[in-house]
């Protein structure tokens, strides 16, 4: 059955409220209004929303724009556990990370400080990487990463973000490329995995203009992904923010890819907990495969 995992373990974040389609958020110091589709329930009356210092304003014609109460810094930081990222606020309402993803980046780094402890090396490959927060709690847990983006900006960010954490000299590629052009590259070249990560979106375009539609490109992805795993990997994630997407079609995928390797699959959503009216924001779904052997390392190890 599909799970709720909670990204509760956070302080340097907080979601404080939601209602009447906005989130009124806490990054570090600076207190942010963004909408959310999701948020189809109304605000309660006797809630101050006051007190922000950024507000996105959606337009109606696409996009929109940020109206700010003080001079903010371009950029600032916000911590979790022993990594910092870089948070901006973008053109598009996005300050650069997911904070729902902590769950992920927790579970990930199980695997890999558990591989490790068992005296195994861990690549990792981190497909559609964004600003590369899942890249760098992987380095930070001992493994070698392997990010890729179709945007340089980004890429840039993935290294900025490492480099706040510690790990300007941790063994990461940084490699800014269409993310299906890049995997039959790797499959040429022989080179295997022991983990992939993945956060494919519903529409996007590669570095040269190239479409990738999710309905039309996830499953192809997935067979060359399966592929490029190494002879004995450990996980496989995948996540999606696409809202007509069920988490039983991430089940039903992995299931069908995976189906002669053995191992677990796990498939749910993820949450933020809203502090005032203590709802769950739901935030994307994900799908896990783990192996067998990736198991017993962590239970030998717990």
């Amino acid at each position: 059955m599909p799970q709720v995992l909670i990204a509760d373990q956070w302080q340097d974040y907080q979601l404080i409220d939601t209602g009447g389609g906005l989130k009124l958020e806490r990054w570090g110091e600076v207190v942010l209004v963004r909408p959310d589709p999701q948020i189809i329930w109304p605000k309660r009356g006797s809630q101050d929303w006051s007190g922000w210092d950024g507000y996105y304003h959606r337009s109606d014609t696409g996009g929109g724009r940020w109206e700010f109460r003080r001079p903010l810094p371009e950029s600032w930081t916000i911590r979790y556990r022993n990594l910092t990222f870089k948070i901006r606020p973008t053109d598009f309402k996005h300050t650069g990370l997911f904070p729902e993803q902590a769950a992920n980046w927790d579970w990930c780094s199980q695997k890999i400080i558990a591989a490790r402890a068992a005296g195994r090396e861990v690549s990792v490959l981190n497909l559609f990487g964004y600003t590369g927060a899942a890249a760098v709690a992987c380095a930070a847990a001992g493994a070698s990463v392997c990010h890729v983006d179709a945007s340089k900006g980004v890429v840039q960010w993935c290294r900025d973000n490492a480099a706040l954490s510690g790990l300007a000299a941790a063994p990461i590629r940084y490699i800014a490329d269409d993310c299906l052009k890049f995997v039959a590259r790797e499959l040429k070249r022989g080179r295997r995995y022991d983990a992939i990560i993945m956060d494919p979106p519903a529409y996007g375009r590669g570095a040269a203009g190239e479409v990738w539609k999710l309905e039309t490109h996830l499953w192809k992805l997935l067979i060359e992904c399966r592929a490029l795993l190494s002879e004995q990997p450990l996980f496989l994630l995948v996540n999606s923010y696409t809202s007509n997407l069920s988490s039983i079609v991430l089940d039903n995928l992995l299931t069908e890819l995976m189906s002669k390797a053995g191992g677990r699959i796990n498939v749910g959503e993820l949450g933020l907990p809203s502090q005032r009216n203590e709802m769950i924001l739901p935030c994307g779904i994900f799908g896990r495969w783990e192996s067998k052997e990736n198991e017993l390392l962590q239970r030998t190890n717990a």
